[in-house]
Formats: C-alpha cells, structure tokens, sequence
C-alpha cells in the first residue's frame, strides 16, 4: 500500500466519499457527484529580510451534488465522519425534495469523462520530493531571496517576501462510475518592493514564480526582478494623449485575453451578457490570431485531464486563423440553451506566436530555450520575439507593464483600464509613464493585432506572451 502523504487524500477519506456516494443513492437520490478534495499549504513570510510570519493552512473538504426526483441541489462539508454523514445525508435529499424541477440538470455523459486520470500524478505535476522538504528548507530558501540588504543604501525602503509550498489532492466520483484524481505541488516566491527617490516619491514593484517541482524554482533572481522593475519606474513624466501603439508585457498580458475567455463562456452566452454572442464558426479576429487549450501537456502549470463535472479535456483550437472555433458549454448549459457540451472552460489557453503581415524581424536571432523547459508552445522562427524585440519591430509606443484598475463591460466589449509603463521611441525605452488610460472596445483592440511573442510564463495557467496592438486610445 502507498504511503499516505501529508496533504494528500487518505484511503479512509477515500472510503467514505464512496460510501457517501452509495448511501445517498440508497436514500433516494437517482445520482450523485461526490468532489472530494484536501491541500496543505506552507508558508514562510519576510519583512525587509528577516522572518516575518510563518503560516500552516490544511483544508479539506467535500462537495456533494445531488440530483433527486428531477430536482438538484448542492452541499458541502469537511466533516468525514460516516455516523455524522448519515444525518448530513438524509437531511440534504429532504432538503432538495422541496426545491422547485430542474430538467436541465445532469451528469456529463460517461463517454465524456477522464478515463486516463487513475492514480492523480500522470501529468507528471506532483513532485515526490515534496514530503521531504522540511520547515528549516523553507525558511532558508525565504531568506536567502531577500536583496534587502544588498540594496537599502539604493533606494530600497521596504521588501516584503512570501515562500510557499502547496499541495493539492482532488477527487471525483460519481453514480454513472467516474472515479479521476488530479494531484499536484506548486512551490512559489512572490515578492513585492518599494524604492525611493531623491525627493522621497515611492515606487512599488512585485514579481513571483511558481514551479510543479521545487528544483525548476526561479526564486534567486525573482527579489532582483521585483527591485530593478521599481526602480526603472523612477522619474516618471506625463504625455500627451492620444492614439499610441500599446506593447503589454508577458506578466500583464493575459488581462486582455482573460475577457475573450469569459465572453466564450455558455453561462454568458445564455443571458445575453457576452460581446461574443453569435461568433461562433465566424471570423472576428485577425487571420494571423491562434488561441489554443492545451491542457495535457505534462509538467507544465494549468495541465488537466479532467474539469469540475470530470469531463475530458483535450487539446482544442478556441480562435483559430482568426474564426471561433470553441464555445465553453458544460452538461447544463448544453440542456438548457440545447446545443451540443463540449466543456466548462478553457483550462490552459496557449496564445500562438504571430505578427501582422509587413511587418519585419529587426535582427533574426535564433530561439534558445533552456534544456528543462517543457516544449509547450510553439515559437516564431527564427527570430526570438521577446518583449524587447516587439518593441523593435514596432518602433514607437507605449509599453504597459502594469493595469492599475479599471473594467471591462461583458455585453459590448467596451473597456477602460488604468496602466503603467514606458514611452519607447525606435524600440528603446524613454522615459516612465504613469496614471494614464487605455479606451477602447475589445473587439477592435484585437482586431488590431500586430505580434504576439514567444515570451510566455510559464508558471501561469494562461500562457500569453507580450502583445503589441496598433491605434490604442490613451488618455493622461
């Protein structure tokens, strides 16, 4: 019998969500989903570069989905004790008896869900090295990040750190006979500084990284990363408003893409509520655009076999030459709205490398990526098409390495941001700007598509790279 791991489901535990499962169909329920899920959580905070705070946080819970009588309700506890569960039970089908019919709720269709995700690990995301970190490990790793003793005599005010280490251990069962299991470690560094300048105006800057394996950490150079990007923001001048071409950075980019998802959605298509409603099949983004869900690739973040109804993920095309090729429709928005499910969201979307046609590499470079780097994405050959060479390629604009607020409207794709970053002229930077504003709507922002790069994070679950979009409005 495999040794049982701090944070990660026990057999007992196991046990009884099965007997739940048969239990609450044996008390009337015509099916049940049954999410059972644990994660253990440590963390090591530091304050200008001595321990500040040191958390333990374990949580366990299950989720119980039941469908009785044409009725469907909801519940939840963290309690895994079967003689309390049997009142738990009883009382939660007595309570969806008195809900009002809902035909349109179900379980997915068998033939839809993970058959592959059996033991949790096979993407390769659970490092089994992590039992054996111990708290000494950790406080180490939270202190030897810290440059606030190298950089205080620079202008460096104040450095807060946080180190972590997470495990998170997920199953699903349900009455058709799904049973899939998603475990996996994440260990992260998040830091954020604060500088001064001569006249004693503050800066303020973050940066993190996260790894499945605690060996592929980036966490030497991540208080480095966070400081140089304060100080950069030093000096900052106003400009002129008007339209600029806008270059965002591979940490900020994904809160333009993020919208597109969400508008994709079923549950925003059903109530009218999406500025992407009737696109589907259609060509609404520029021919060089490719957004793909790629949610299988092994050892990389954002990787699943399984949704939260245990269906299948599997590669996909979402835009695809610029046409929609995806809605996100889970079971019950496909009953209701009677279109065909496919799934309940995208899980890892990958933006593709692109440019606009004419416009031409500066200076091809050749792609080198180092030997550990999942090949995850494709990339433009054969110039590296980083931020900075973006940038080149469009010569003058506006580059965003922040969103300071702001909104979009789901219905019409109007939006207004609040950001920050830097004039460049020829492709090199200028001079810092701050509180300005970008206006627009979205489907013509991306319709402005020039170049999206090869610079993505790939500690994100959204893997977008720096973008660059002609004729953006801002405002100072």
């Amino acid at each position: 019998m495999e040794e049982e791991i701090t944070g990660m489901l026990s057999h007992e535990e196991i046990s009884v969500a099965r007997k739940c499962l048969e239990k609450a169909l044996a008390l009337g329920a015509s099916k049940i989903r049954i999410t059972l899920s644990k994660s253990l959580m440590e963390l090591f905070g530091t304050l200008d570069g001595v321990l500040d705070k040191v958390n333990h946080c374990m949580d366990r819970s299950m989720s119980v989905c039941l469908f009785v009588d044409g009725k469907y309700g909801t519940f939840s506890t963290n309690r895994l004790v079967m003689d309390e569960l049997d009142g738990f039970l009883n009382d939660a089908v007595a309570t969806v008896r008195m809900l009002a019919q809902d035909p349109c709720r179900d379980l997915p269709d068998i033939n839809r869900t993970a058959k592959d995700a059996i033991t949790g690990k096979e993407l390769d995301l659970f490092d089994p090295s992590y039992p054996s970190v111990t708290p000494d490990q950790r406080l180490k790793m939270a202190l030897e990040a810290s440059v606030f003793e190298k950089h205080k005599g620079d202008g460096l005010i104040s450095e807060e750190g946080e180190y972590s280490d997470t495990i998170v251990d997920t199953l699903i069962l349900d009455s058709n006979g799904l049973e899939c299991r998603h475990t996996e470690t994440s260990f992260e560094y998040g830091v954020e500084v604060t500088v001064k300048d001569s006249e004693g105006n503050r800066f303020s800057s973050y940066w993190w990284e996260s790894a499945p394996r605690i060996k592929d950490l980036k966490i030497a150079t991540c208080s480095e990363t966070a400081f140089r990007r304060a100080v950069a923001q030093i000096g900052p001048k106003r400009i002129p408003g008007g339209k600029y071409t806008l270059v965002v950075d591979s940490e900020n980019s994904s809160k333009l893409v993020n919208p597109i998802i969400s508008a994709l959605s079923a549950f925003s298509l059903q109530q009218k509520n999406s500025f992407m409603l009737d696109t589907l099949g259609k060509k609404v983004f520029p021919d060089w655009m490719n957004l793909v869900d790629r949610p299988r690739e092994k050892g990389c973040s954002g990787s699943r076999l399984f949704d939260s109804e245990g269906v299948a993920s599997k590669e996909s095309p979402i835009i695809q030459n610029g046409v929609v090729k995806e809605y996100f429709v889970n079971t019950y928005m496909s009953n209701k709205m009677g279109i065909e499910p496919t799934k309940e969201d995208a899980m890892r979307p990958v933006l593709l490398p692109c440019m606009a046609p004419g416009l031409k590499p500066a200076s091809p470079v050749p792609v080198v990526r180092q030997a550990h780097q999942p090949a995850c994405v494709e990339t433009v050959e054969p110039q590296k098409l980083d931020r900075d060479a973006i940038m080149a390629l469009v010569g003058d604009g506006i580059l965003v390495t922040g969103f300071n607020g702001g909104n979009s409207n789901s219905a019409t794709g109007d939006f207004s941001f609040g950001v920050e970053g830097f004039l460049f002229r020829d492709g090199k930077i200028v001079h810092p700007v701050r509180e300005m504003l970008i206006t627009g709507n979205l489907l013509t922002l991306w319709g402005n598509l020039l170049a999206a790069g090869d610079d993505v994070r790939l500690c994100r679950s959204k893997i977008i790279p720096s973008l660059a979009f002609k004729d953006v409005d801002f405002s100072a």
